[in-house]
């Protein structure tokens, strides 16, 4: 049997809809995770891009999952208040040292006795993957889901802070490494006005530094600014250049972002629009 399998990947959705067609799932911010058991029972787990992780989760070896197995799904760490924490999962994931405890929440099987079920409608797979996990536990869950109303489902994932949804059709086949407009992702990004103080001089390094209206740093600013858009940036005039970092009167500028980090940065923010 397979082991690894290349996970289906997802294209995004700017706006939930409501659809028969589709079931709605919670979006979890964690670690993509292929929960594999071989046909002697040894587990062995994936990441995304096939690094064997096995020896980090050793709460996660004897889960009662039987041989033949293959389940994808997410690496998640809850947060005091019930929900996914991203830093808790990536302290642990880069940690010797940390412990904390970690679920594997699947959201779908690729192999099921020995046998691999990616052609099956997705609503099939569902059922194979409800026998395998017939109750949750602490260290194990599956991802609940229903069927369509995609935009309240959103509704009150915003209400809730959390990270977004994703919208997959019924009839969807496992499309193993690829990515498929049948698996749709909306999240949930939050807006703010920053300034842009200054950027990275090493185009390969390329990065602009946000800061507040009072003049707190907010992150650097990395993703969705097309390049024409950068001459703004660069016509502005420089005050100071330490090191790699040239720094310029503040720009303004719209960015949407994931969520705060414990130290009050912006998560992986993402260029909108300028505000001049």
């Amino acid at each position: 049997m397979l082991t690894f399998v290349s996970p289906m990947l997802l294209h995004k959705s700017e706006q939930p809809f409501d659809s028969e067609d589709y079931i709605t799932e919670l979006k979890l911010d964690g670690i993509r995770l292929i929960y594999s058991v071989d046909e002697k029972g040894k587990v062995h787990l994936y990441s995304r891009h096939h690094n064997d992780i096995t020896s980090k989760f050793p709460e996660l070896h004897s889960l009662g999952l039987p041989p033949g197995t293959v389940l994808d799904g997410e690496l998640i760490v809850s947060g005091t208040k019930g929900n996914p924490d991203f830093e808790a999962i990536m302290s642990r994931f880069m940690s010797n040292k940390d412990q904390t405890p970690v679920c594997f929440v699947a959201f779908d099987v690729i192999q099921h006795k020995g046998q691999r079920v990616t052609g099956l409608p997705l609503i099939e797979r569902k059922g194979i993957l409800s026998e395998l996990i017939p109750t949750d536990s602490a260290s194990l869950a599956k991802v609940q889901f229903i069927e369509g109303h995609g935009a309240a489902y959103f509704k009150a994932v915003k209400d809730q802070n959390l990270e977004g949804i994703v919208l997959k059709r019924k009839d969807s086949r496992y499309q193993t490494g690829r990515r498929s407009h049948d698996w749709l992702k909306v999240i949930n990004y939050q807006y703010i006005e920053v300034s842009v103080i200054g950027y990275r001089k090493q185009p390969k390094n390329f990065g602009l530094l946000l800061a507040d209206s009072d003049g707190k740093y907010m992150g650097v600013l990395e993703l969705g600014l097309p390049p024409r858009e950068k001459a703004k940036v660069y016509q502005a005039p420089v005050l100071k250049e330490i090191g790699d970092t040239s720094y310029i009167a503040p720009v303004g500028v719209l960015v949407k972002f994931r969520n705060y980090t414990k130290a009050g940065l912006l998560r992986l923010p993402s260029f909108v629009e300028w505000l001049t």
